[in-house]
Order: C-alpha cells, then structure tokens, then sequence
C-alpha cells in the first residue's frame, strides 16, 4: 500500500507528465507556424510520448489500490525568440523533471518502498535519455546555425525531422515490448 504522501507525489508526477505533453504540443505549435515542419513533427511525437508516460503512472497508481487525479493543467507558453529557445526550454523542462523524478525516488527510498523504487527506475532511466537528446540538438542547432542563414536553419530542422523518424521507430519498438 502507498503512503498518502507518496500517492501524492505521484498523482503530482502525473500531471507534470501532462503538462509536459501541453508544453511540447504548444511549441510544436510555434514551429509549425515558422514552417519547421521537422521540428514541429519531433516536438507532437514527444507530446505523445510524455501522455504515454503519463498513463503509466496513471495505471500504476489504480493499480496499488489508490485513486489518480488529475489536477488543473496550467496553459504552456506560446510565444519563443528562436527555436534555439524553444529547445532551450525543452532542456530546461527536462532537468526540471529528472528532479522531480529523483525526488520521488528518494521519497520511496525513504519509505522502504521497493516496488514503487523499482517501477520509477525506468522514469530515472528514460530522463537520462531525455536530457541528452534535447541538450545534444541544441549543440546540433548551435554549431549549424553560428552565422545564422536560412538555408541552415532548413538543414538544422531537416536532421530533427530524421531524428523524429528515429524517435518514432523505437517508440513503436518499445511499445512492442511493453
């Protein structure tokens, strides 16, 4: 059984999941309307994953026998300076939730709760993930676009667009899995 403060933690996890999957469909949003086609399909690929995760923690706390609730989602953003800054933000965003994450962690550590330890592990190892594919396009995005041209900024959000095709072949593969 889940403490109250633990279900929560978790309940609170759940709706950053959603936020998340707002925010990243908001500044898929953005790039669309700056014809970032590439980015902008990266970006709605990323909503669908974080509505996933969020599911997940969903299904997991009915399934312990406690109740998920799903609390007010603040709108994200809509406005960005660049898509260095949108990207910026994502990374950002991320390293927020990787704490959140580890926060949680410690929180079952702390209450000698083994099997929520061992189901947020996953958590733990899909944020390392995260991080070093936002913070790895922002180098992408930097290296290409010093100088700043058009013609670069297209082949920058070309290689997202590879990356988005990518991304969705091993999310399919994971859900193959699961």
């Amino acid at each position: 059984m889940l403490s109250e403060k633990l279900v929560e933690r978790l309940n609170h996890q759940v709706n950053l999941e959603y936020y998340s999957a707002n925010l990243y469909l908001q500044m898929s949003s953005w790039c669309e309307l700056k014809s970032l086609q590439g980015c902008a399909q990266f970006l709605r690929q990323h909503a669908d994953e974080e509505m996933q995760h969020m599911h997940h923690l969903f299904r997991y706390i009915n399934e312990t026998g406690n109740m998920a609730v799903l609390g007010e989602i603040k709108a994200p953003p809509t406005e960005y300076k660049s898509v260095v800054d949108v990207f910026q933000q994502t990374y950002e965003h991320e390293c927020y939730i990787t704490k959140e994450i580890n926060n949680l962690v410690h929180l079952t550590l702390e209450e000698s709760d083994y099997s929520t330890h061992h189901f947020l592990q996953w958590y733990v190892a899909e944020q390392h993930e995260e991080e070093h594919l936002f913070h790895s396009i922002i180098q992408k995005i930097e290296l290409i676009t010093e100088g700043s041209s058009n013609k670069r900024l297209f082949i920058m959000d070309k290689a997202i667009q590879q990356m988005a095709k990518k991304q969705r072949r091993l999310v399919k593969k994971r859900r193959k899995l699961s």
